[in-house]
């Protein structure tokens, strides 16, 4: 990985880090003020004044992880993975800068809120995180071959395969939308979807770098 590219990629973890802890004290004043016997479910509502604030602020945190995205890169799919890249770091340093500061969640297993648009997205702390982890490793797969990584084909059905992952792994995080809303006990957290999600993606991942190998290797032997 060249040294310009590892600068950039230095300093979007940096920013995402940031953000993170930004992100994590927000939420923290956010549980103190409506919460102060611990966060738990079922979610206790909030004012629909608030309410509306919070929507806007979590739009506001994907716009700015997008504005810097395009920022850094200048292609289409750069931008894509940079977002991706900061997404996965900001994610994970949220929970690290919770556990920091206030030493939640007690495990990786513990229930959070995670997202409320365009519905409100639950499930244990660990499968985000998972997400999070394969969006960084796709990310640092293409800024180890940057280059090539650009030139490589991607057909049409394979960039739908990787929307249909994302898809699959919202509809399980969205799978206790109905309960949560009605402010009742989420079920339980459908593995077997979020899993299938998650091995799609993987796998579309594999094929790729397969793929981006042997193109590495063709170029070296030509």
């Amino acid at each position: 990985m060249k040294s310009v590219v590892r600068n950039r990629l230095l300093l979007l973890a940096v920013f995402a880090i940031a953000m993170a802890y930004l992100e994590a004290s927000v939420v923290i004043y956010l549980r103190t003020i409506f919460y102060p016997q611990g966060f738990d479910f079922p979610i206790k509502r909030i004012p629909i004044d608030m309410a509306v604030i919070e929507l806007a602020r979590e739009v506001a945190t994907i716009a700015m992880l997008i504005a810097v995205a395009f920022l850094a890169e200048q292609t289409r799919r750069g931008r894509l993975v940079s977002f991706m890249f900061l997404f996965g770091i900001w994610d994970i340093f949220y929970y690290v800068w919770l556990r920091v500061a206030i030493g939640w969640p007690p495990s990786l297993l513990t229930w959070d809120l995670l997202f409320l648009v365009p519905v409100i997205w639950t499930g244990p702390v660990v499968a985000p995180v998972l997400v999070s982890i394969l969006m960084i490793a796709a990310s640092n797969m293409y800024f180890k071959f940057r280059d090539l990584a650009e030139r490589l084909p991607i057909a049409t059905y394979e960039w739908m395969i990787v929307v249909g992952a994302a898809f699959v792994i919202f509809l399980a995080f969205a799978y206790n939308h109905g309960v949560t809303f009605r402010g009742e006990l989420p079920g339980r957290f459908p593995w077997e979807i979020f899993a299938s999600g998650m091995a799609l993606g993987l796998w579309m991942l594999t094929r790729l770098w397969r793929r981006l190998h042997k193109l590495r290797l063709g170029i070296k032997s030509g």
